[in-house]
């Protein structure tokens, strides 16, 4: 864990601040530039919220992916030792960027509360299963785009855009209140969306209509992760044999 906290943020901890400073910046610039060009709120949800729970949920997500898409290659000397194991690997990695962004969630929140952009959550509790269930799902999905990246070289260079193909799918840019029930209907199929659901109703409270299913998103977690484990395992066999 150590030895991924010096490669991901550097000794200085100069990463550690972009962590911070990247979604702060991406949050002010969107707010003054919708503050010039539309009010406050928007369909009745205030912007600057808004915008910082999607961002948020989209880091954390794109961090875990981007985190464990080469964590074997990176580190694959380490494995010469007989305490290591891949999933130590690819745990150390998760729990480095969960613990990150999760920092870095809670560092923009004061900051935005400070400058009175943001309220306190009004479920703290639905706020932050939310976030750990998203966090849980996005270590399962980046099991899974690793397993597959290791064995399939075509697959790791196409993963990034599948990646991006993961943005729309997210929910994180929408609610699924703003949209027509049969499109509605079809984005909830994809478990990404209700977390994001689960965060914002956390934050908004029950005056917001939200979408979501926690029992079904957690069960497309366990599900990816599961079916992560199998090719990570299987991918290391592929590997030695070569």
């Amino acid at each position: 864990m150590m030895r991924e906290t010096v490669t991901r943020y550097g000794r200085q901890g100069l990463g550690l601040l972009w962590l911070i400073g990247e979604p702060l910046l991406f949050c002010f610039g969107v707010i003054i530039m919708w503050s010039l060009i539309k009010p406050a709120y928007e369909h009745g949800v205030r912007i600057a919220p808004f915008i910082m729970t999607g961002y948020m949920c989209l880091l954390l997500l794109r961090h875990l992916v981007g985190a464990n898409m080469n964590a074997l290659q990176a580190n694959g000397g380490l494995l010469y030792h007989r305490p290591v194991k891949v999933m130590h690997l690819y745990l150390s990695r998760c729990g480095l960027e969960i613990a990150g962004n999760t920092m870095a969630f809670f560092v923009v929140y004061l900051a935005m509360l400070a400058i009175r952009q943001v309220d306190l959550p009004h479920d703290l509790l639905l706020f932050y299963s939310g976030w750990f269930l998203l966090a849980f799902m996005g270590c399962g999905i980046s099991f899974v785009f690793a397993g597959l990246a290791l064995r399939y070289e075509l697959f790791e260079r196409v993963s990034p855009v599948l990646q991006y193909a993961m943005i729309p799918l997210s929910g994180v840019f929408t609610m699924m209140a703003w949209l027509p029930q049969h499109y509605r209907d079809i984005l909830l199929k994809v478990p990404i969306p209700h977390t994001v659901e689960m965060v914002r109703a956390g934050m908004f409270g029950e005056f917001t209509p939200t979408y979501y299913d926690a029992g079904y998103a957690f069960a497309w977690a366990v599900a990816l992760n599961f079916v992560g484990l199998v090719l990570l395992a299987r991918a290391k066999h592929h590997l030695e044999m070569e």
